[in-house]
């Protein structure tokens, strides 16, 4: 009977984040322990691409791209904050940290933002 590679058919997920976030290592570990596989993109090293980002802002997750717990929400000034509710492309641009995280997509789509292990198991 000829091998068959089960990982050929498995999705694979692009992640999207910060190498140091716990809920990015956490997310990774979930993912790991699931066998799903997995390719992640660190906002630090790489940025976000504009085009991705703009598709992110345009979709109905636009309410949860912006992470206002972050230090770098918190280091923002007054008009930075009141810019980032109206329209946050270019703080997200400039500051990628500002994303919350881990954003995940499957085939170009964008699945979820932050991790949330009930909003994966769908997909997996």
């Amino acid at each position: 009977m000829p091998e068959v590679d089960l990982q050929a058919h498995r999705v694979r997920l692009d992640v999207y984040g910060i190498k140091q976030c716990d809920t990015c290592r956490r997310a990774l570990q979930w993912l790991d322990l699931r066998r799903v596989p997995w390719q992640f993109h660190d906002f630090r090293v790489a940025g976000v691409q504009p085009a991705l980002l703009r598709e992110w802002l345009d979709s109905d997750f636009s309410s949860y791209l912006v992470n206002k717990r972050s230090t770098t929400w918190r280091n923002l000034n007054g008009d930075e904050k009141k810019q980032a509710l109206v329209d946050p492309f270019e703080l997200l641009l400039q500051h990628p940290t500002l994303i919350k995280r881990p954003v995940f997509m499957l085939d170009g789509d964008l699945l979820a933002v932050g991790f949330s292990p009930g909003d994966l198991e769908d997909y997996i």
